[in-house]
């Protein structure tokens, strides 16, 4: 008998042994880290903390990885949920839509797909997804010229409070650097306080060391402020900094690239660009 059901804490062993054989990429570490990451992050009430495996005889013979956070938007919570990873052995394969239709089954929350396969995204598209990212924007910060007087303050996961910034700002840069994250303020002169996320980024065959936009508040800001993070990234060895896009970025200097980066999404929220916090790249990595 297969059946679909929640993953639990005691299946998290076999489920990181599963995505190892299904994915030869990732070693098993990556996977087993990322769920214990999830074991202790907030879930929001009634949804599943890890996501949704098949079973058969009661062995995981397919998962899919979910993320829950409860987001502000316009004021009002609302969920969102990343479709971070999904594995199914191919004798099994047939099951897979049970799996897919449970996971995707709250028509109030939004669904993100920020990694599909090339060979996915017609089937992506097919069960209502709709693009809202066609690629990403290499930009090359250190060649905007600096603001007078801005200051880049490096946050620690320990940080609990920063002047101009919200309690709940602070509670997200806080947990990105516990995750591994460069997460840097921006001062600028007036004491205003502009905040980002980045993480070093996998690039295949491509050598530019690039970090990659995972959180600002707007790309205006990061607009405004790329002259001073180009040179406080350049002195560490970094040169670029890809941020999701629909096209070249104005007041920037970079190069736009299609498709590398589409990404999609499916329910009421369309996800804004330039936001990946507490996504699938920061709690089970690049």
């Amino acid at each position: 008998m297969i059946r679909c059901r929640e993953i639990e804490i005691v299946d998290l062993d076999a489920i990181a042994d599963l995505l190892a054989n299904g994915f030869p990429v990732r070693p098993r570490d990556y996977w087993i880290d990322g769920l214990r990451r999830l074991a202790v992050r907030e879930t929001p009430d009634s949804f599943p903390r890890f996501g949704y495996m098949l079973e058969h005889d009661r062995t995981p013979v397919g998962a899919l990885l979910l993320i829950h956070t409860a987001r502000c938007d316009g004021g009002n919570i609302s969920i969102r949920c990343n479709l971070s990873s999904w594995y199914v052995q191919p004798a099994y394969r047939s099951y897979a839509p049970m799996m897919t239709k449970v996971a995707q089954r709250h028509r109030d929350v939004t669904y993100v797909n920020i990694s599909p396969a090339q060979w996915t995204w017609d089937a992506i598209e097919a069960q209502g997804f709709r693009r809202y990212c066609a690629g990403l924007f290499f930009s090359f910060p250190a060649l905007s010229r600096p603001p007078r007087d801005m200051r880049v303050e490096v946050v620690r996961q320990d940080t609990q409070a920063i002047d101009g910034l919200s309690e709940s700002d602070v509670a997200l840069l806080a947990r990105h650097a516990l995750y591994g994250c460069l997460v840097l303020v921006c001062r600028a002169a007036d004491g205003r306080a502009f905040p980002f996320v980045l993480q070093p980024m996998r690039l295949g065959r491509i050598s530019l060391p690039s970090m990659q936009m995972i959180y600002c508040a707007d790309v205006a800001d990061y607009i405004a402020c790329a002259g001073a993070i180009g040179r406080f990234l350049v002195r560490r060895g970094w040169i670029s900094v890809a941020l999701d896009a629909n096209g070249p970025v104005t007041g920037l200097v970079g190069i736009y690239r299609e498709p590398i980066g589409r990404k999609y999404f499916k329910g009421p929220h369309c996800p804004r660009l330039a936001d990946l916090s507490d996504s699938e790249l920061v709690i089970y990595g690049p």
